[in-house]
């Protein structure tokens, strides 16, 4: 009697504990990826099927960049048995997260006509109103931003506007940004607003290197409520000679022209909450524009950084650069992590946030402390007239997840010895140094691109074992200043096929980029283009790193075995030992071992899976989600999918 006392004891607080529910964009504000569900093991993972799948019709139709542009990257959110997300077409999709079937739409009605920038939206939020009467309408309510910069509240159970938020449900965000150029869609929001407590604060993301006089990189909090706005903080102080006894003496002091002038620093990426500290984490992108600061001179504090605000005020906290002066569009394009971390057998309270330089910095998240030290390194100087690079760099001591060493002829990789013999002239010709080489007239390689890295998907986190799992992308591009007198002769020449042309007004150069790839288009230097790596945090090693994703569909059959593939998403994990994801240029979704980091398990999707997948349980039966509607810049295959997997009933565990 008293073994079934002590043993009922030890369950109670179990059976009264409230189901798990996937209420933000990475699980909740902290921004972990991790699902507390066992039932789905690397046991009887070889057993998932394809429980449901619905299509939202949403191919962007009447959007003239959408063969350019379109992605669908949306992370679904769980909360009772519905779950909610949204399309870059401005349409938010309520699902019964059992059997997939719709309980309601809303449509935003995006202007299809703007020449967008990026298609890109990453999902919702969700609010509920703990001081009104559950039922009442918009006591919860889905709040969410599009890519024409609108930010929405709607009744979660319904889909009807909240009529009481800004102007019949929603606020513009476009105005007090010093939008340029208003008829394009070079202005947007394409993550989720971050909640926190009854605020809901958020980025933007600006269209890159038009100009130096480009948009304000605001960061703005709303009343979640009434819509009513109530702080903004500029990553770029917008006072000339700021003192050294300002409020925030970090920022010193800035030339006139950089207080004017230089625009974006935007903040576009996920951000996390620390609810309990009443912090949110905004992770900044690059000052305008991204590879030419003649015009920017100084290190654009708070550009490239990771900033901790109060989140009901948004005053400044604490804030750590980690690009300075940037030249290569190095954003900080991960959403930080919150995780506790296990050091000197103690929990601390840290934040990690992974970079497009594939570094992983480690901080207190109360005063922004390093947990891992950093170091300022020298890095190249040779620069074009009018540039003053920033003489160092910070790098982490914890090992890089991508190769920072100059790409030299003898790296040269190809499919042929005619492939790479043609390799070996193009990188014999460009420049050269490593990591932080500054962009050329004759043509720098930049590894890791300007892709990443880490890119939006960031990482995940297991508790249990303390590993920070991301998925990375190697690959070299090349990059090219051109005086501005050069520009028109050289896009209408015919001579760069595939290249991406920048005017960067307001500066003597303009650029081009591209993959340095083949004669055949593939990259030229040697696979994997991409990793799947867990990193110990615990002990501050790389615990495994393994390839992730083959060339199938993106070569012809003979070459499908290469491993290790570009990619874009982001990782799941799992109490049940497990990791999910998607992300590759082949359209896979995948499960691997997290201890291991062994493939476990795969299946055939019938479009790429450029999104984050997540997990809930509903009914005692474990769902995986993904979105799978491909990603126009990869040229990955394009579809409409939201697909859920699970056990057959029959092999459903209780662990």
């Amino acid at each position: 009697m008293r073994l079934m006392l002590s043993t009922l004891l030890v369950w109670m607080p179990l059976l009264h504990a409230a189901p798990f529910e996937w209420t933000a964009y990475g699980g909740d504000g902290r921004g972990l990826r991790h699902a507390p569900l066992s039932q789905i093991t690397p046991r009887n993972v070889g057993n998932l099927e394809l429980a449901w799948s619905f299509r939202t019709g949403e191919l962007g139709q009447g959007f003239d960049r959408a063969k350019e542009a379109l992605t669908f990257e949306a992370t679904p959110l769980l909360t009772g048995d519905t779950l909610y997300f949204n399309t870059a077409t401005g349409k938010v999709f309520a699902l019964d997260a059992a059997k997939g079937i719709q309980r309601w739409q809303f449509d935003a009605q995006v202007d299809r006509k703007r020449d967008y920038s990026e298609m890109a939206t990453r999902g919702v939020s969700y609010w509920r109103d703990a001081q009104t009467t559950a039922g009442t309408a918009c006591a919860e309510r889905i709040l969410f931003a599009t890519i024409d910069a609108r930010l929405f509240a709607i009744d979660a159970k319904t889909g009807k506007r909240c009529a009481d938020f800004g102007t019949n449900g929603e606020v513009v965000l476009s105005k007090n940004v010093r939008l340029i150029e208003r008829q394009l869609g070079n202005y947007q929001v394409t993550s989720p607003p971050a909640i926190a407590g009854d605020v809901a604060v958020v980025g933007s993301a600006i269209g890159d290197n038009r100009g130096t006089d480009l948009e304000l990189g605001v960061v703005r909090a709303f009343d979640v409520r009434s819509g009513k706005e109530l702080w903004h903080w500029d990553p770029i102080p917008r006072t000339a000679k700021v003192p050294k006894d300002a409020a925030d003496p970090d920022f010193g002091e800035i030339e006139d022209q950089q207080a004017h002038w230089t625009g974006a620093a935007n903040a576009w990426a996920p951000f996390a909450v620390d609810a309990e500290r009443g912090l949110v984490f905004i992770p900044t992108g690059s000052a305008s524009p991204d590879f030419f600061g003649g015009e920017r001179p100084g290190d654009d504090h708070w550009a490239d950084s990771l900033v901790a605000l109060r989140a009901a005020t948004g005053e400044f906290v604490w804030g750590r650069q980690l690009v300075h002066h940037d030249l290569w569009d190095y954003d900080t394009a991960s959403q930080p992590m919150l995780v506790d971390l296990d050091q000197g057998g103690a929990k601390v309270a840290a934040v990690v946030q992974l970079t497009k330089t594939g570094q992983v910095f480690v901080f207190n998240r109360e005063d922004g402390e390093p947990l891992f030290p950093i170091e300022e390194r020298a890095v190249p100087q040779d620069v074009v007239a009018g540039e003053t690079p920033w003489p160092t760099q910070p790098f982490s001591s914890l090992p890089p997840l991508v190769s920072h060493a100059p790409v030299k002829p003898d790296d040269a990789w190809g499919l042929s010895f005619w492939d790479r013999n043609a390799c070996r002239a193009k990188i014999a010709a460009l420049h050269s140094e490593g990591i932080f080489t500054p962009p050329s007239l004759a043509g720098t390689i930049q590894r890791p691109g300007y892709a990443g890295g880490s890119n939006w998907g960031g990482g995940a986190w297991d508790p249990q074992r303390q590993l920070l799992i991301a998925n990375v992308m190697d690959l070299p591009f090349v990059v090219a200043l051109l005086p501005r007198d050069k520009l028109g002769e050289e896009y209408d020449s015919g001579n760069y096929k595939g290249w991406e042309f920048a005017r960067m007004t307001g500066t003597p150069y303009a650029m081009r980029r591209k993959l340095l790839d083949s004669p055949l288009g593939i990259p030229c230097t040697p696979p994997p283009w991409g990793k799947l790596v867990a990193v110990d945090l615990a002990h501050g090693r790389i615990a495994w790193s393994k390839a992730l994703g083959t060339t199938r569909d993106k070569a012809p059959w003979p070459f499908w075995s290469i491993e290790g593939a570009p990619n874009m998403g982001g990782p799941l994990t799992t109490a049940g030992g497990l990791i999910f994801i998607g992300a590759t240029t082949d359209n896979f979704l995948r499960a691997f071992d997290t201890a291991s980091g062994a493939e476990v398990w795969k299946m055939r999707i019938p479009a790429g899976a450029q999104a984050t997948p997540m997990s809930y349980e509903i009914g005692g039966r474990q769902y995986v989600v993904v979105a799978a509607g491909g990603h126009a810049k990869l040229d990955t295959t394009r579809g409409d999918y939201v697909l859920a997997f699970a056990l057959p009933a029959s092999h459903t565990e209780t662990p």
